[in-house]
């Protein structure tokens, strides 16, 4: 099968209009963004990347998949991911799945809107409880936070920020 078969089959160009308004949580993010990463490590120290993600219609407009990596391309990957966001009506909230194979990190979460924020709470492939959040939303930047707990007692972690602006394209 021919990669624009492919591309063709899983891409959309809109939301499917049966779901239209329930895709507002994640739509505005359809397109492509730069960021400026920093990784929090454990001992205080912070690393710095920059990096690119891009998001789009997919399944027939039911779900909106990304693009998340790190450093910005063309230079070799140290995180090459990719979300995969699915509403679900009988929860209210969306199914987040995420996988980076090129590291091995994988999460399952539930994503719903708190306030002005996005709030995506799950599990991670270490079995620590993951919580990312999409805050300072702007329909030209936003802040994503990720953080971590080994348990409900424990405070969150700050392990990731991405400071996103839209590219245009």
């Amino acid at each position: 099968m021919p990669m624009s078969t492919f591309f063709t089959a899983l891409m959309s160009e809109a939301p499917a209009p049966e779901r239209r308004k329930d895709m507002d949580l994640y739509g505005w993010l359809i397109g492509s963004w730069d960021m400026d990463t920093l990784h929090h490590l454990g001992d205080g120290t912070v690393e710095k990347w920059d990096g690119e993600c891009h998001f789009g219609w997919v399944l027939e407009g039911r779900a909106i998949q990304d693009l998340w990596i790190r450093p910005r391309r063309p230079a070799p990957s140290i995180m090459y991911g990719t979300t995969l966001r699915v509403f679900d009506p009988s929860i209210g909230g969306w199914h987040i799945i995420w996988s980076d194979p090129l590291n091995q990190d994988y999460a399952r979460q539930i994503g719903r809107a708190e306030g002005r924020d996005i709030v995506q709470i799950g599990e991670d492939s270490r079995g620590l409880l993951a919580r990312w959040r999409f805050t300072g939303i702007a329909a030209d930047s936003f802040h994503w936070i990720g953080e971590e707990r080994a348990a409900e007692s424990n405070p969150w972690r700050v392990t990731y920020e991405h400071f996103a602006r839209r590219t245009g394209s």
